[in-house]
């Protein structure tokens, strides 16, 4: 198996917080790779680290095949990055913005304005290729910074929380957008807060934790963690009222039916139950549980 990343012992301080405490990272080639954990838990820290922006205090760290230490110039080849906001100039159009970083990325004129056109197209922006960048919607502003960072096609894309402010119809546009650099054979390395995102698109999720991976798996080797379904009581209002995890067979149903059974809310008019598959969610909350202790001013400015 090829690794398209391979991170080993990583360690950072900012300060005295320690945010990364030994992260190790294996991400194949040609996958979808999506970090979570919660806030200050040092996401955006280690993508920093593996695109060459923030040394690590120790460990090593492999990206399309090269040190991020001493071959830093050959990672930065063979990766883009896209961060939490949108880097275009909103006073350009979207063709200028596109042919611009054609130009700084070594593109001949006439390389970077076919790119350009190859880009809008493929990023459903054609139709507002001249229009001013300041006129364009979050998620069409989005998009075009996605579609700068395919320039010059990336082996390693990072994207730190690329959907965040975006509304569902502009982030299931992008998710699609994400799927199929995937399937042309880009490996792609993503944080996100939203937990159906990592569920819908990644082949692997680790669930950072007090400066480690705590969980790593596939969604549904995750959630097969967490055990079986969860048998719920919810008022008229759909209020969730109790919650019951079972193994998931007839005898396990029946006994959490008749524990509801006896509970007081049941007695109630209008409640109902339903059975459910553990979440994302309950994996996050039940790793992140583990480790609750707040976190610090200056871990949260870390990150």
């Amino acid at each position: 198996m090829t690794l398209a990343i391979d991170a080993r012992g990583l360690r950072k301080h900012f300060g005295r917080t320690e945010v990364l405490a030994g992260l190790d990272l294996a991400v194949p080639a040609g996958t979808v790779f999506a970090l979570l954990g919660p806030n200050g838990a040092g996401k955006t820290t280690t993508i920093n680290i593996l695109t060459t922006l923030v040394r690590a205090d120790s460990g090593t760290a492999l990206v399309a095949g090269h040190d991020v230490v001493a071959d830093t110039e050959e990672v930065k080849r063979r990766i883009s990055l896209t961060g939490q906001s949108a880097a275009v100039d909103g006073v350009l159009t979207g063709t200028e913005n596109l042919v611009m970083m054609g130009r700084l990325s070594g593109l001949s004129r006439r390389e970077a304005r076919v790119r350009a056109a190859e880009l809008l197209d493929r990023f459903d922006l054609a139709d507002a290729a001249g229009r001013r960048v300041g006129t364009y919607s979050g998620g069409m502003r989005r998009r075009l910074d996605l579609a700068l960072s395919l320039i010059v096609a990336p082996a390693v894309l990072f994207l730190d929380e690329p959907t965040t402010g975006l509304d569902t119809r502009s982030r299931q546009e992008l998710w699609s957008v994400i799927r199929s650099l995937a399937g042309a054979g880009t490996t792609v390395f993503l944080t996100t807060q939203y937990l159906e995102e990592a569920d819908r698109l990644a082949d692997r999720i680790a669930v950072l934790d007090g400066g480690r991976v705590a969980e790593e798996g596939t969604p549904d080797e995750l959630k097969a963690r967490i055990g079986g379904d969860v048998v719920e009581l919810r008022d008229a209002d759909g209020v969730l009222l109790l919650e019951l995890p079972t193994d998931g067979s007839v005898h396990g149903l029946r006994a959490a039916l008749d524990e509801l059974d006896r509970a007081p809310a049941a007695a109630a008019d209008g409640v109902a139950v339903s059975i459910r598959r553990p979440s994302l969610d309950d994996v996050f909350l039940d790793i992140t549980a583990r480790n609750a202790a707040p976190a610090s001013p200056e871990l949260l400015e870390a990150k």
